[in-house]
């Protein structure tokens, strides 16, 4: 054998096993950054301030744990849809530090890490686990205790535990939602859970390819404006009314949320001459600074227009779907993104034709959001006893023009 041709041999003997171990590697779809690499500690409590548990906070801020209980941030670790995804991908220990993100909600402590890229810990038995705290989530202590004191927006407080004020109460947010993803394998716009990269992405800030960008001024992002809504109330019963937020974050699983970033205007335009109509759906992200969907790349938006008969049979259909495809293996590469950027219109049309149609009654639009799609879904083997999709928009169009919601 020639040495020229024994050297191409071993060359492709080398790329198809590169290529196999890419197909077939765990993998490590962001940066695991300094701000969670570790969950976070609680060594000491403050006085008055029994435990890390919601329920002790409860006991004073009836009202935010009464919310908070209703959230999907409550949930963060208990949701069906998590668990099943977090089981496919391997329940790797890095995915905790933001679903649990208490030292004492994780079963075991981080010693170290193996590899530089901080995805294979070095662990040892936790005795001060707590699996009940661990079902709650990202609880109260998640976001509001640090170093003995709790973390508040006011600086002045009778309270009887220590307080310090927050900066800015969205620097809170960045240590999840602030995923990055800037590796020498990854081509895509913004990692998976990098939601703050999408909001300076449309302001311009940020010249990476995949969402490596450092937040200079929290307070520009408007996440707690949105998520949290501002409210007059007591913090605690017979106190004084003072304005504070909703402890709702409310987001994609939540119809009525997702209705108001939405607006959407379905019209009817006639060529009298050719007897023809263009009926126009228009969808504008008008309340959300990131994308819509954003988060999980299995989120998307699914637009349907139909052409009815008087039974309500379709005749003629246009569907559409905004979503973000992305390749995963051998390396991670952004395909295509058609989701609804800021303030960016994105129109759907159907013709109808009365010569062609002779039986038609109406035109119908539907506008769904999906969580998840059916494939992934069967994929991961997420049985949900909930659904995964529902309807933000649906209206009907008599052929005359007249508009008939429903």
């Amino acid at each position: 054998m020639r040495p020229k041709t024994a050297i191409l041999i071993l060359f492709g003997v080398v790329l198809i096993a590169f290529f196999t171990w890419r197909m077939l590697r765990p993998m490590n779809i962001f940066i695991v950054s300094d701000a969670f690499e570790h969950p976070i500690p609680v060594t000491v409590l403050p006085d008055a301030v029994m435990s890390q548990h919601a329920e002790a906070c409860g006991g004073c801020h009836t009202e935010i744990y009464n919310e908070w209980r209703t959230t999907m941030h409550s949930r963060a670790w208990t949701d069906p849809y998590f668990q099943a995804d977090w089981r496919f991908d391997g329940s790797r220990q890095i995915c905790r530090n933001c679903h649990t993100p208490l030292a004492d909600q994780q079963e075991n402590l981080i010693l170290g890490f193996r590899d530089k890229d901080k995805w294979d810990p070095i662990l040892k038995p936790n005795p001060r686990f707590d699996a009940a705290l661990q079902h709650e989530g990202v609880t109260c202590s998640a976001c509001h205790l640090r170093e003995g004191k709790i973390l508040a927006p006011y600086a002045r407080t009778t309270a009887p535990h220590a307080v310090k004020k927050m900066e800015n109460s969205n620097q809170v947010c960045i240590r999840c939602h602030i995923v990055q993803g800037d590796r020498w394998d990854t081509f895509f716009r913004f990692p998976p859970c990098g939601t703050v990269a999408e909001i300076e992405a449309g302001r311009g800030r940020w010249p990476t390819r995949s969402g490596e960008v450092m937040v200079k001024n929290p307070a520009s992002l408007g996440c707690v404006e949105c998520h949290m809504p501002a409210v007059t109330r007591a913090l605690v019963p017979g106190g004084p009314p003072r304005t504070t937020r909703r402890h709702l974050w409310r987001g994609g699983h939540d119809p009525e949320m997702v209705r108001q970033g939405l607006d959407v205007q379905f019209t009817r335009q006639a060529d009298h001459v050719s007897k023809e109509a263009t009926f126009t759906l228009r969808l504008e992200n008008v309340g959300a600074a990131h994308y819509l969907p954003t988060g999980t790349p299995d989120r998307y938006l699914s637009i349907a227009l139909r052409l009815l008969d008087k039974d309500g049979k379709d005749l003629k259909q246009e569907q559409s779907v905004l979503r973000r495809t992305v390749m995963w293996r051998p390396f991670i590469v952004d395909l295509r993104d058609t989701r609804l950027a800021p303030h960016e219109p994105r129109t759907f049309t159907l013709t109808y034709s009365a010569a062609r149609y002779p039986g038609a009654e109406a035109i119908e639009a539907v506008v769904q959001y999906h969580l998840v799609d059916e494939a992934r879904r069967r994929r991961i083997d997420y049985r949900n006893t909930e659904p995964v999709d529902f309807e933000i928009y649906h209206k009907r169009l008599p052929l005359g023009g007249a508009e008939d919601a429903s």
